[in-house]
């Protein structure tokens, strides 16, 4: 089909030149054959599968409307429904009280109309000089010529208490904003980066990063293609951004400066005094508007006050920071004198939440802080509010400006570093593990008796709500378990680890989980709580295993496995066995994984852990699977248990086991009964692993009954799903159904780039066993085009490999030992 008088061949050649790659490289990429790419760029493919255009279009980096293009071009269709995507609206509320910078803002909006290239505009100036409300107010009156979204992201550069957000975590949070699910987010920095510019090419989106500390910080987080716009502030001017309109903001003037303190204060109160009172002020407040505001606010709650008992007190108060700089006077003076006029428990409230190690909080953080009821924190947070000290950039989050966190932070080091503090930062660490308990056994449930946080009577009506807490709280979640870790908190740290664990591990990024580990280990191992050490070891290794570090895992289930005896920890032990038996899985030592698993069921039994028997019932039933003896026993056993606990998402996992363990016994009804009761439970979970499995296991039954049209969408279906949860096993499995299914057809070019997808997954993952199968599959399909030799030399890898493994069976019913040995035979025999 031509596009544009251009070939839809032709598109993609172009498309891989412009990303200057070769047809390997570009294969590499997409998880292809370089076969595949090179047949499709001669034209060679009829009517290629809507699936590898997508993986090429993702490999190329393609905008969804050339990924549109590509999938017309060469499908014959006049265009494809590629999934819609939600724009993302996150600017914060315009500042209120907003004034003056009438010729900034115009040439802010000047830039909006720039579409040639991308553009990058960098707003820089001292603290409290008001980058953040300008860089909003502005972006607010463009957003509308960026239908495709506005992201917003605090880099927190200038924090104090909070680390900058690193290229890498800032990525993380956008691609996630633009529809990138935790699973899909890659580990390394570029692969996110690219995977970034890749969502943003072709789309007209506007990005605010505020408060920036460095070029090197935001050079990842910029798009690459036009269309887009980025407002970035920082208190340095970042010269090492290329093509960038810089501007670098002055103090208000001062006529400015009244208007601005008249607007906060009232119009009314500023016109209690003289002008000149009121010019006073402001130039003692340095006409920096967050000490304006501050200022402002304080006399517009103190009604027996004049504008001249306010000069008064600034005066006062700047008499006493001549060690600060004069930007820095201005705004301490007016913190200080905001500060000494607040009641004793605001000021108690104002101090305790400088000791937040987030970035921001809600009401019932506060309340936690103060020891508050949910009415009394709303009362201190208004208060607060009122006083022009907290902001809500977001309904129902509050955050100090970075210059009021720092005061905070330094008032309630000096007065509340005693046992009031430490009280608070307690009920701070005990609501965030109870809730966050609450939340995730909503999303992740686990058995009464694994459960290792007391509990709790927050409750969250539903999932959805439960998620969302977890989204708005996950950075905080974060952030309060390592400063429980380094500031001793080592038990809430490691009950956070573990309570987290159970969401990291199956939204990741597995990455960042294992530093976060890494730091709480340390902790525990410094202060000799082993019991701790276990537990956090058990989650470093279920973390490494998923990303083919099988040796490294295995350390950390052994040495959480020692420790777990000796203190008698059963739970901790189940996880530690079943963590060493996927391993052993894994790397092909079955036997072992059996002898594991038994260990595993013994000691579940007996300490009455149904949650543990399950885990170790599902894996023994994995482990004689592979060992070729699929026996019903362990699954049904495992699906009564997690039927009678409640367990819906063990559940999913017995009834997907049981229906294989079907299949390979011969019993494809019964199988197809175990996945439709998967498909239908995952779905009402929103178990997207669980779903993949079950529409992988009804599209086998499909095939091997010969319903092949059947088959092929729910293989597409799965294949989708593999990628976007971005689990590589998973894409093995899909990519392995679809070349038995191509060939099964008829198609065997199809078959040979889908089973050389799979075997390049399956090396990857040092997966024995799953080697065997794709080998399988390549010999069929290389002999289903007469390439004898090359289906010997496959089917002769996958007898090697079985040998090896000593098993004389796959999860495959075509990849057996006396299968393989009777087509190397036929292949030797004479004519």
């Amino acid at each position: 089909m031509s596009i544009g008088g251009v070939s839809a061949a032709e598109l993609l050649r172009m498309w891989r030149e412009r990303a200057l790659l070769t047809q390997q490289q570009l294969a590499k990429r997409a998880g292809l054959s370089a076969r595949t790419v090179r047949r499709l760029e001669a034209g060679d493919v009829a009517r290629p599968q809507v699936t590898t255009l997508r993986l090429l279009a993702s490999g190329l980096e393609l905008s969804a409307a050339e990924e549109r293009r590509l999938v017309a071009g060469h499908s014959g269709a006049p265009d494809v429904a590629l999934p819609e995507r939600v724009a993302p609206r996150q600017l914060p509320a315009v500042p209120p009280a907003f004034t003056g910078r009438v010729a900034e803002l115009a040439g802010l909006e000047d830039l909006g109309d720039e579409a040639a290239t991308v553009v990058i505009s960098t707003i820089d100036g001292m603290a409290g000089i008001g980058k953040t409300a300008l860089a909003i107010h502005a972006a607010h009156r463009v957003a509308g010529r960026f239908p495709d979204g506005q992201l917003f992201l605090d880099l927190h550069g200038y924090t104090d208490g909070v680390p900058p957000v690193d290229a890498a975590e800032g990525l993380d949070r956008l691609l996630r904003a633009l529809g990138v699910s935790g699973e899909q987010v890659p580990e390394h920095l570029e692969d996110r980066a690219a995977l970034y510019r890749s969502r943003l090419a072709g789309r007209k989106v506007l990005v605010l990063l505020d408060n920036a500390v460095s070029d090197a910080q935001v050079r990842p987080l910029l798009p690459g293609t036009p269309g887009c716009l980025v407002l970035v502030t920082s208190r340095r001017r970042l010269t090492g951004l290329d093509q960038t309109h810089a501007l670098s903001l002055d103090v208000l003037s001062t006529t400015d400066a009244i208007d601005l303190f008249g607007q906060v204060a009232g119009p009314q109160r500023a016109a209690g005094g003289s002008g000149d009172g009121v010019a006073e002020v402001v130039e003692l407040c340095g006409r920096l508007p967050l000490a304006i505001r501050i200022a402002a606010a304080r006399l517009r709650s103190r009604p027996a006050w004049t504008v001249q008992h306010l000069v008064e007190r600034l005066v006062d108060h700047r008499d006493r920071l001549d060690a600060l700089d004069a930007g820095h006077r201005s705004v301490s003076a007016a913190l200080d004198l905001s500060y000494h006029q607040l009641d004793g428990e605001l000021q108690r409230a104002y101090r305790l939440l400088g000791l937040h190690p987030g970035a921001d909080v809600e009401r019932d953080a506060v309340a936690a802080l103060t020891a508050a009821t949910p009415a009394g924190a709303e009362r201190l947070i208004g208060e607060l509010l009122e006083a022009s000290l907290l902001l809500e950039l977001t309904p129902g989050r509050y955050r100090f400006h970075d210059l009021v966190r720092a005061h905070a932070g330094a008032t309630a080091a000096r007065d509340d570093a005693g046992p009031e503090g430490r009280e608070a930062i307690t009920r701070l660490l005990d609501h965030y593990r109870d809730t966050a308990a609450s939340a995730i056994d909503i999303v992740h449930p686990t058995t009464q008796e694994r459960q290792r946080t007391k509990p709790t009577d927050t409750s969250f009506p539903d999932a959805a709500s439960a998620n969302a807490w977890l989204d708005s709280e996950l950075s905080n979640l974060l952030a309060v378990t390592l400063h429980a870790a380094e500031h001793g908190w080592p038990r809430h740290a490691v009950q956070l680890t573990v309570t987290l664990h159970r969401l990291l591990r199956s939204r990741g990024p597995f990455v960042d989980a294992e530093q976060l580990y890494l730091h709480v280990l340390d902790s525990v191992q410094e202060r000799g709580d082993r019991a701790g050490q276990a537990e956090v070891l058990v989650c470093l290794g279920e973390i490494r295993w998923p990303q083919a570090r099988g040796d490294s895992a295995a350390e950390c289930f052994e040495r959480a496995l020692t420790t777990a005896r000796d203190l008698a920890l059963a739970t901790v032990e189940v996880d530690a066995l079943a963590g060493l038996a996927a391993v052993e899985r894994l790397q092909g030592r079955f036997q072992n994984a059996v002898g594991i698993c038994d260990e595993a069921l013994t000691v579940a039994r007996r300490a009455s852990d149904s949650g543990g028997e399950i885990a170790a019932l599902i894996c023994l039933a994995w482990a004689e699977l592979d060992l070729g003896r699929p026996s019903v026993e362990h699954p049904e056993r495992a699906l009564t248990i997690a039927r009678a606990i409640g367990n819906p998402h063990e559940e999913v996992r017995a009834l997907r086991c049981l229906g294989h363990v079907h299949r390979l016994q011969g019993q494809r009804k019964e199988a197809a009964d175990a996945f439709e009761r998967t498909l239908v439970l995952a779905r009402s979970i929103g178990s997207r692993s669980a779903t993949f499995g079950a529409l992988l296991g009804i599209g086998m039954i499909h095939r091997l009954e010969g319903r092949y049209a059947e088959a092929g969408p729910l293989y597409e279906q799965a294949l989708t799903l593999a990628l976007e949860i971005g689990d590589v096993n998973s894409q093995f499995e899909a990519h392995q159904a679809l070349g038995r299914l191509h060939l099964s057809a008829g198609h065997a070019g199809r078959a040979l780039g889908c089973h050389q997808a799979a075997l390049d997954a399956a090396v990857a993952l040092n997966h024995a066993g799953d080697q065997v199968r794709a080998h399988d599959g390549l010999a069929h399909a290389h002999l289903a085009v007469d390439q004898h030799e090359h289906a010997r030399r496959h089917w002769q890898e996958a007898l090697d490999i079985l040998t090896r493994l000593g098993v004389e069976t796959t999860h495959d019913e075509e990849a057996t030992v006396p299968q393989i040995r009777a087509r190397l035979g036929r292949l030797s025999a004479p004519g």
